[in-house]
């Protein structure tokens, strides 16, 4: 198989090991990778802050950087969420309409692709850790996966995967919602930390890295004995 992959924003900027982890794991199971350098953002940040003329113009540059019949993989829900769920708003019955129908279709957060385009759910991977997982609302709610990325840990060796409270609460990121709400985004992310803590867990473990991002950064402040990883990355260990 052959696909085209998508690197979000803060994948490229900020976990840029992420990405290349994707691509580690895709290559073992025999997928061709191809990357477009000239891809840039999704357009989600802009349309999330009503800037939706600006939103659209990222989004027709990203829809002509995919022009391939083949699946897209990007290792966030959320951004491949938007793409799947709101291009309809900015492309409905306009010159890229056929065109952003067409890219809805092949795009691909990584653990759907893993495990029900390629039917992998154990890639061979080893982490010796307690972990607890973080619905990101996007995953959940927009995307619409859960079942996925608890199938993929599962099978990784050493790991044990603890439910925490909560799980599905958002951990008060949101995008420009931090910035504007900054001390409601904090005691969510406080709240959401302390259930990851009551698990006795050493990792949270997330689809989406600026969910993780924020819970990080709360963590590192306040000295907490607990890390956040992607999901991807956990995938990528032991191999």
């Amino acid at each position: 198989m052959t696909v085209d992959i998508f690197i979000p924003c803060f994948i490229d900027q900020v976990f840029p090991e992420t990405g290349f982890n994707m691509i580690k794991i895709l290559e073992k199971f025999n997928v061709e990778v191809h990357y477009n350098d000239n891809q840039t953002c999704c357009g989600q940040m802009a349309f999330n802050s009503g800037f939706w003329d600006e939103a659209r113009a990222m989004g027709a540059k990203f829809i002509k950087d995919f022009p391939n019949n083949r699946p897209i993989v990007g290792p966030s829900a959320s951004c491949t969420g938007f793409v799947k769920n709101y291009y309809s708003e900015l492309f409905y019955n306009s010159s890229l309409h056929i065109e952003y129908k067409r890219l809805q279709k092949y795009i691909f957060e990584f653990t759907d692709f893993m495990v029900n385009v390629l039917k992998v759910e154990d890639v061979g991977a080893t982490f010796n850790a307690k972990v607890t997982y973080h619905d990101s609302c996007a995953a959940l709610r927009e995307y619409g996966i859960k079942d996925e990325p608890r199938k993929l840990l599962a099978k990784v060796k050493g790991l044990e995967l603890i439910e925490m409270e909560d799980t599905d609460v958002c951990c008060g990121f949101g995008g420009t919602f931090s910035v504007k709400h900054e001390p409601i985004s904090t005691a969510m992310a406080e709240q959401k930390v302390q259930n990851a803590l009551d698990t006795d867990a050493e990792y949270i473990v997330s689809t989406d890295s600026s969910c993780l991002m924020h819970q990080y950064g709360y963590i590192k402040k306040h000295k907490l004995p607990i890390k956040t990883i992607h999901i991807v990355d956990v995938l990528a260990s032991g191999w």
